[in-house]
């Protein structure tokens, strides 16, 4: 039994904290789940998982297999590059990532961690008007332009 136990695969114990790239391709699930107005409960019920079991994906808490990542990429209907855009690779851990603690800081700054960020973009999709939504992108843009031309940036 003993044996067992020190041949048993190394892994995250009970108190550690969640891999940054888990919580990254979690965040991922959650903003592409919030953008197409999904609960939690009917993406579980699309890929035979409880909503507990999404929850626990969206903040990392649990990995996401392979297969799974490919279920959720089609119900979700993204590439499954999706779940890794954005990745910062010059701050993203190195894998194996061995005994350092990961950047936290590194993710709390993630804007598309902000509820203000879904709820920017659930708005945006529910504009019905394709010509009026572009009108609205091309004003975004040009406002964070300005802002960086005026910021020094």
């Amino acid at each position: 039994m003993a044996m067992q136990q020190q041949l048993r695969r190394p892994g995250r114990r009970k108190g550690d904290k969640p891999n940054p790239i888990d919580i990254h391709v979690g965040s991922r699930v959650r903003l592409r789940r919030n953008m197409l107005g999904l609960s939690q409960e009917k993406l579980g019920e699309a890929i035979g998982l409880t909503f507990q079991q999404v929850q626990k994906y969206e903040r990392g808490a649990n990995r996401i297999g392979a297969s799974r990542l490919h279920d959720l990429s089609r119900v979700l209907d993204v590439p499954v590059s999706f779940f890794f855009d954005d990745m910062d690779p010059v701050r993203a851990p190195a894998i194996p990532a061995g005994f350092a603690a990961p950047a936290a800081e590194a993710f709390d700054s993630d804007p598309l961690r902000r509820r203000e960020t879904v709820e920017l973009v659930s708005a945006y999709y529910r504009i019905d008007d394709p010509a009026l939504r572009r009108r609205l992108f091309d004003l975004a843009r040009a406002l964070a332009g300005g802002a960086e031309r005026f910021s020094g940036n």
